[in-house]
């Protein structure tokens, strides 16, 4: 299965300044797949070192940091010539050997030419004992795949091709757009976790199997998130982080408007019902990539950040599949919806992960009063209100009221119409949500 990311390694690889890279993610988002097929793509020969496999290889960092030194020891243990102008070397679960952290510092002092990434979920590179090679590294981030990424394993060409040609003022053929809103629903039952990914590709002939396949996989990868959780989380009670990291669905579920709203506290942990004495188990979840934590503010003003209160937040789900999972929301519940009776917080869950995936780093949701934007952009100094609908009830008075008071140049809306795109409200389909905002004719 082909990652967009792909073209963003390539790039790394070109550059006259590159530095070792990290390949940032959570567990199962596919890292080491995709660096070994960067490597079997672009370099004549990939050397790959696992340290959570091969525990022995700690002992060869404690004598020595020199990379020459490293190399030739990596050699011996490889029983292969490893040529550092062409070569690519990969540290694989680099979390589980520090020093092989602290390592890449003096690969990107003492031998550049070296093409080295490193791989390892953050339930252990931030939080391990060792200091983080501030500004001798280069960092990427991988996310689950996305719709546009789910498509490409399905081989679905023609829409593909539909979708990557969009401009603002196309139309989208009703055929196809009811075709796109059913592999959307695939998509919010699938997830976009590769090997997910994977069983339903193969098993999608009979929906019926491939459903109950990809809900098994998802339960046990959720199993190994919380052994995770058990093994790295240090200090942090792990009783605390897993029963927030539960609470997240559960708390979506029981939303009165179908929307998600601001995380409550109470009732998640007994005996503590406020932020001071959660916020460390919500930061390790946050770092560990396994939630996306979007502030609520009270002001349209730029910057956004400045009007962030610490305790005042919506957390989603880094995988829109595996909300669905840990929602016991049979995959039957989801396809029996017509499409444009999504339950809010479901939409909303899979912006988020799909903005974030393109790079929107910091998100932020908007309430003034009883008026409320799900998320915030901005366009030339200029604040776009985003409101995300679950169906056709797109009466966008939040976004409005926003707009209006805050000089918006326009307001986006996220539904189960079609596009349709005028001055004043930017009107998309869910499903378009990897391809926002779409460029002009």
């Amino acid at each position: 299965m082909r990652r967009l990311l792909l073209e963003k390694l390539l790039a790394w690889k070109e550059k006259a300044d590159r530095k070792p890279l990290i390949l940032q993610g959570t567990r199962q988002v596919g890292k080491t797949t995709l660096l070994e097929q960067f490597g079997r793509e672009f370099y004549p020969a990939i050397h790959l070192i696992n340290f959570e496999k091969e525990r022995g290889l700690e002992t060869i960092f404690n004598k020595s940091l020199d990379p020459v030194h490293l190399i030739r020891e990596f050699e011996y243990f490889l029983n292969r010539s490893i040529d550092p102008k062409h070569d690519l070397l990969i540290f694989d679960e680099i979390q589980a050997c520090p020093l092989a952290l602290t390592s890449l510092k003096y690969f990107a002092e003492d031998m550049p030419q070296m093409s080295l990434c490193a791989a390892g979920s953050l339930l252990g590179i931030y939080l391990g004992p060792v200091s983080f090679p501030v500004g001798k590294v280069d960092l990427i981030t991988l996310c689950p795949m996305t719709f546009e990424e789910f498509l490409m394993a399905l081989d679905e060409q023609r829409i593909l091709e539909l979708l990557r040609n969009l401009k603002r003022n196309d139309r989208i053929p009703e055929s196809a757009h009811s075709h796109i809103f059913e592999l959307l629903k695939h998509y919010f039952i699938v997830g976009g976790l590769p090997e997910v990914v994977k069983i339903f590709c193969e098993e999608k002939k009979n929906l019926h199997t491939a459903f109950i396949k990809v809900r098994e996989k998802q339960s046990a990868i959720l199993d190994t998130y919380m052994a995770d959780i058990a093994k790295h989380s240090g200090k942090v009670n792990a009783m605390h982080i897993a029963r927030i990291l539960q609470a997240i669905p559960a708390q979506m579920a029981q939303s009165q408007d179908s929307a998600a709203s601001k995380f409550k506290f109470k009732g998640v942990v007994p005996g503590i019902d406020r932020y001071s004495r959660l916020v460390n188990a919500i930061d390790w979840l946050e770092a560990a990539r396994l939630i996306i934590k979007v502030p609520i503010i009270n002001s349209g003003n730029l910057p956004f950040s400045a009007y962030a209160t610490e305790g005042t937040f919506k957390l989603y789900l880094f995988d829109i599949g595996m909300l669905g999972a840990m929602s016991n929301l049979s995959p039957q519940a989801i396809l029996q919806y017509d499409y444009g009776s999504y339950k809010g917080y479901f939409a909303e869950n899979y912006v988020a992960q799909t903005f974030l995936a393109h790079g929107h780093r910091h998100l932020y949701c908007w309430q003034e009063k009883l008026a409320e934007v799900e998320f915030l952009d901005e366009e030339e100094g200029l604040p776009v209100p985003i409101e995300v609908k679950s169906g056709w009830v797109t009466h966008a008075k939040s976004a409005k009221i926003f707009a209006d008071k805050y000089r918006a140049p326009y307001r986006v809306n996220f539904s189960a119409k079609p596009l349709a795109v005028n001055h004043e409200l930017h009107s998309y389909p869910l499903y378009l949500a990897d391809w926002y905002p779409l460029q002009k004719k």
